[in-house]
């Protein structure tokens, strides 16, 4: 979804600049091994986004990930990231609250 987005842009990787909103941590987030493998079959060195908690289960680094695509597709500024929504309570989670959560809001602009 990165790349395809950088693409729509239209405009050339380096003059864009990116900035990560929150997003779960990578504390918080366990996905399985067919993730973790579709992120590795893209980018070997992407390995070192996750950790094993049990069989065939990860620990997942979005927000690296994130900045490891963007960073590949071309862009030079990359900002943001760090937070963790479902440990922070000043962040909707729809894993820690469920249907009662709120809802965030992304942009993509032009300037």
């Amino acid at each position: 979804m990165l790349e395809a987005t950088i693409e729509q842009m239209q405009s050339p990787a380096s003059r864009l600049l990116a900035w990560l909103g929150p997003c779960i941590g990578a504390a918080s987030y366990e996905v399985g091994d067919e993730v973790r493998q579709a992120f590795v079959d893209h980018d070997a060195e992407a390995a070192g986004c996750f950790e094993p908690t049990r069989a065939r289960h990860w620990r997942c680094d979005l927000a690296t990930l994130a900045k490891r695509r963007l960073s590949a597709a071309g862009i030079k500024h990359i900002y943001g990231g760090g937070f963790d929504t479902f440990t922070d309570p000043c962040f909707y989670s729809y894993r820690r609250e469920g249907a009662r959560s709120g809802r965030f809001a992304s942009l993509i602009w032009l300037a």
